[in-house]
Parts: structure tokens; sequence; C-alpha cells
């Protein structure tokens, strides 16, 4: 097997080999072209990421500055929106679900390192990918850790570290984050309500 794809599999790996180190000299021109881009250039930030991902929606909006590893493992749904200072690690795979939203300098980590301190400074890691369901709203400062799977419709408090896996239709936070919550009928009929006056104040959904 080649390094990378040891690394993609889960094993230990190295990442000074020859086709790492070009992938990760690929993102960072890219991401520094990105983060270079001004507001009057939306459509040419979004065809520089269309290139730097491994995949995304129609319709995303990321603030830059941005950095990951390689990019090219990061898959985003459809509606994304990520806030300033975002990172990704995407030594494993991150797959981020439709209609999600994250504060700033909310981080993912996929790679990890041995416990051994005489192996862990022989430069050998892996990692583990990170899975993020639909509708999910990360606060800012949220760190999600290697191996973690957030559920569907999720919301996680600022400052929260994710380490282990949080269930759909919850709010969780805390450092290690915790489930609070579920996210109940009384929460859609507050909100709905909430809606309802601001569209009869504003005069329509415009």
């Amino acid at each position: 097997m080649t390094q990378k794809e040891r690394m993609l599999a889960g094993m230990l790996y190295s990442s000074r080999d020859d086709e790492l180190r070009e992938m990760a000299k690929k993102s960072r021109y890219l991401t520094r072209l990105i983060n270079s881009t001004t507001e009057e250039e939306i459509q040419r930030r979004n065809d520089l990421f269309r290139e730097l991902l491994g995949g995304t929606g129609k319709k995303f909006h990321i603030e830059p500055p941005f950095r990951c590893d390689y990019g090219c493992n990061i898959y985003i749904g459809e509606s994304f929106y990520a806030n300033f200072d975002c990172i990704i690690l995407d030594v494993a795979e991150v797959h981020i679900g439709d209609n999600c939203f994250f504060g700033p300098r909310t981080s993912i980590y996929t790679p990890n390192h041995p416990t051994d301190v005489e192996i862990r400074n022989k430069a050998v890691e892996y990692a583990q990918k990170v899975i993020i369901g639909n509708n999910v709203w990360l606060g800012g400062n949220v760190v999600i850790n290697p191996g973690v799977t957030i559920g569907n419709n999720v919301i996680i408090g600022s400052g929260s570290v994710v380490t282990k896996n949080i269930p759909d239709n919850v709010i969780a936070f805390g450092n290690p984050c915790e489930v609070y919550r579920e996210i109940n009928d009384e929460d859609k009929k507050y909100w709905q309500e909430e809606y309802k006056k601001y569209i009869e104040a504003m005069g329509s959904e415009d």
C-alpha cells in the first residue's frame, strides 16, 4: 500500500511521503489564493474551493481565511456556511451534510498520534474520519476531534470540544461536549411563532 492509501485506511503512515507532500503543496497554493480573494471575487473564490475540495453542493459560502491539510478529503453538502478562520485537518475524510452552519474558528481534526513517545517521535501518525449530519450548527471555537460522528439537526454550543459521537436532534456543549437536551416540539412551536411575527412585520419573506 502507498502512504496515501494507508493514511485513508486509518493505518500508520508517514506524511513525509512525496505524493502527500505534493498534495499538501497544492492545498497550500489554493488556500493562499482563496484567502487573498476580495468580497467582489466570490465566484472566483468558490471556483477555487471546488478545485480544492473533494466535493461540494451547488450553493456554499466559506469566509476566508480557511485552512486545511489536503482539501481533497473534505466533502460538503448543499447550503454550507463557514465563518472566519475555519480549520479542517483532513488527513482522513471529512463529510459534512446539507444546511450546516459553522461559527468562527471552528476546527475539525482527523489526525492522531501514537501514545507511545518512541513511536510518536518516529513521525508516523494515523487518522480517523469525521462525519457531520444534515442541519448541524456548530458555534464559535468548536473543536471536533478525530473519529467523531455528529447526527442530524444538532446544535453544538460555542467553545465545545467534541470527543465522542453526538446523536440526532440534540443541543450539546462543554469540554468535553455532553448532550444537554433534545430539540423538541416546543422549540419548533416557539420559532415558528417568532418567524410568523417577523413575516408580519416585514410584509414578506424577502
